[in-house]
């Protein structure tokens, strides 16, 4: 195993890619990140090894990143401990969520990394990110290229938001976003705030209807994750469902 990377811009976002399917590919994305200076990569259900001599040779040079990369089960995990993420997709979605060209979504990165672990998602190749999938991030990127033809390999897709990253970073200082001391809430424990959340709805019958149960849950996380709340908000709302659901004293 090789030694950390060094050519990493302090406080990076992650790269996380969901259901890859082809190793080359993968490969690739490492090259694309070493250009870029980003080193940390998350695997979640790749079909194929990050460590075959696909993915190496695809890399060209690039194999740290591979040898360091982490594999996970599901998105939930691999983002357990994101503050904010950002997802890449070129179809509109049925959801409410923000969507920022490239260059403001790293605004909104730059701004965050020094006291947040941040991301970027980037889906499978041929399909990209499903809505559930799409409603664990803050807000969508969609880069603007000829409607006509407008498909991108999955290197591709990192390599231009890796390189707008890599541009930032060197024209930037390392200004932020004040919090007030306010630690900002994670993914694990927002999750943990949606089941409870969830959990007592349902037995109040506000999932009535099958079929739009999902879309309401969706709706439900979206409000919550485009707000970026911090641990002690996560408290104070745990505690807003606790005392709902308590017997009224006499």
């Amino acid at each position: 195993m090789s030694k950390r990377v060094s050519y990493q811009a302090e406080n990076a976002p992650c790269v996380i890619l969901v259901r890859s399917q082809m190793a080359e590919n993968i490969g690739m994305v490492a090259r694309a990140m070493m250009n870029c200076m980003l080193s940390d990569l998350r695997l979640v259900c790749p079909r194929e090894s990050h460590l075959s001599d696909k993915a190496i040779s695809a890399s060209s040079g690039a194999q740290t990143i591979l040898e360091q990369a982490t594999v996970y089960d599901s998105l939930s995990d691999a983002m357990a401990d994101i503050h904010f993420a950002l997802a890449t997709t070129a179809r509109p979605r049925d959801m409410t969520k923000p969507v920022y060209h490239p260059e403001k979504a790293i605004h909104l990165l730059a701004d965050r990394v020094n006291h947040q672990k941040t991301a970027l998602l980037f889906g499978a190749e041929r399909t990209g990110l499903e809505n559930d999938e799409l409603v664990m991030a803050d807000g969508i990127v969609e880069i603007p290229l000829n409607p006509v033809h407008c498909s991108l390999n999955l290197s591709q897709a990192v390599l231009l938001m890796g390189y707008e990253w890599f541009k930032y970073r060197h024209d930037h200082d390392n200004s932020h976003f004040a919090t007030g001391g306010a630690a900002p809430a994670n993914k694990r424990e927002l999750e943990a705030l949606f089941a409870h959340w969830e959990e007592e709805l349902d037995k109040r019958g506000y999932f009535r209807f099958p079929d739009k149960r999902e879309r309401m849950q969706r709706n439900l996380r979206n409000i919550f994750t485009r707000t970026g709340l911090t641990q002690a908000e996560v408290k104070t709302l745990h505690g807003v469902v606790t005392d709902l659901i308590r017997p009224e004293q006499e």
